[in-house]
């Protein structure tokens, strides 16, 4: 009815006043109500379109990752006039501007051609270096040391914190939510003649009553039940948090371990995150606290995440290694445990940005592994959940949670894998 209406004010109208009509702000809409609705091909489909909508999978392959290439800038090609060129040379070099520049020229390109010959001297050099130190850098077998410790602690002491500062990588999921570690995760540190293996388990616990706690799970009982196995046993517990809230769980837990000389295996007591306790002598009155525990044999007080005090730590394990062959190639990383450090971060990045119980109760499986030719990564992770409502959570609006997490994962295995990674995450249902 609009559009009829606006079609008889305008035959009403004679022909000059046509587009002063037409320009009416007034006017414009009630012609252009009278068009249909186009089509917008850019839209996709999301959630709530329909129940089958891809936005719960994530693929770093729709993302623009900035490369080293891209980021070149190109010098602008300015169009030079002859002419004018010539007039600015005579006026700067005077008349043999012709001899001038082509002396210049010549000087330029001589330089060129030493900077060349240098940088192929010292690129033959550094290689023969490198082969001289490959050959220095390989330990006899009669010659090498090694060394398990464990790291055990009550949940969220720091224990991953530390094995990922001793390995120099990530190997092992860091968050401030309790229970981050679900199985045990392994990080070898090699110096020398020594390859020590750091084994890190997930929180473990003590009834009130001093007995160990039988979680539901069997990821705290194999924590328990792989504690005499290692040679040098890590006790660590966060000393900041025992100063402001003293917990008797992780007391009894301290006593319990320390209670008596192990015959086979070496145990020492950590206290973790000294950096965040402002008054430093309150540390030695909690040295005083646990110093008559015979079973410690030394105490030493680090930040596994800055690093404090972790130097001296490093060197009495160091000492400890015993004359046996390596366990790891410590050159290169195995595919294993390139899986197992992928399961990590990208479990990392779930605790950052899903919150309350819902990552406990996701399932995280490893799909798909595939190494290409070109040396690049396709990695395919799902997240399984058991809620409709959760998987909602971990999906977000349009995509954006699970978007969020692939591309920060996919950014930091790229930087600790040195290569290209391609990582797709899939949120289903049970």
């Amino acid at each position: 009815m609009k559009a009829l209406r606006a079609l008889r004010i305008a035959t009403a109208i004679p022909p000059k006043s046509h587009r002063a009509l037409l320009l009416n702000p007034i006017f414009s809409p009630r012609c252009y109500s009278a068009q249909p609705e186009q089509d917008d091909s850019s839209h996709n489909p999301t959630l709530s379109d329909t129940e089958n909508a891809p936005d719960s999978v994530f693929d770093s392959s729709q993302f623009d990752i900035p490369t080293m290439d891209s980021t070149t800038k190109t010098e602008p090609d300015y169009g030079w006039d002859k002419k004018y060129r010539s007039k600015a040379d005579q006026l700067i070099f005077g008349k043999d501007s012709e001899g001038v520049k082509y002396k210049f020229m010549e000087e330029e390109e001589e330089r060129r051609r030493r900077v060349l010959a240098k940088s192929l001297l010292e690129a033959a050099l550094e290689t023969a270096d490198d082969d001289e130190e490959d050959g220095e850098r390989t330990v006899k077998e009669e010659d090498q040391k090694s060394l398990a410790v464990g790291i055990i602690g009550a949940p969220n002491a720091g224990k991953s914190a530390l094995t990922n500062y001793m390995v120099g990588t990530k190997v092992a999921a860091v968050s401030r939510k309790t229970n981050t570690t679900t199985h045990e995760v392994l990080g070898i540190m090699t110096k020398g003649h020594t390859q020590i293996c750091f084994f890190d388990t997930p929180g473990l616990m003590l009834k009130k009553k001093g007995f160990p706690h039988k979680d539901m799970k069997a990821r705290v009982q194999s924590a328990w039940s792989s504690v005499e196995l290692y040679d040098v046993l890590i006790v660590i517990f966060d000393v900041h948090r025992h100063l402001a809230r003293p917990d008797s769980r992780v007391v009894g837990l301290i006593k319990r371990m320390g209670a008596s000389p192990h015959p086979k295996q070496k145990r020492i007591l950590c206290m973790n995150k000294v950096d965040l306790v402002e008054n430093k002598k309150d540390l030695l009155t909690v040295a005083e606290q646990f110093k008559d525990l015979p079973g410690y044999e030394r105490y030493f007080m680090i930040s596994g995440l800055k690093g404090a005090g972790v130097k001296d730590l490093s060197k009495y394990l160091t000492e400890q290694a015993f004359k046996r062959p390596w366990d790891e190639d410590p050159y290169t990383m195995n595919e294993e445990m390139m899986k197992n450090i992928s399961l990590e971060v990208v479990r990392e990045r779930l605790l950052d940005h899903v919150h309350q119980e819902i990552p406990y109760g996701i399932e995280h499986r490893l799909v798909d592994w595939k190494e290409f030719r070109n040396g690049s990564l396709r990695i395919e992770q799902h997240f399984i959940t058991n809620k409709p409502s959760q998987r909602k959570i971990l999906v977000g609006k349009n995509g954006s949670k699970i978007g969020r997490i692939g591309v920060e994962a996919n950014e930091e295995l790229r930087s600790i894998f040195k290569k290209t990674v391609h990582l797709i995450l899939q949120v289903r249902l049970k």
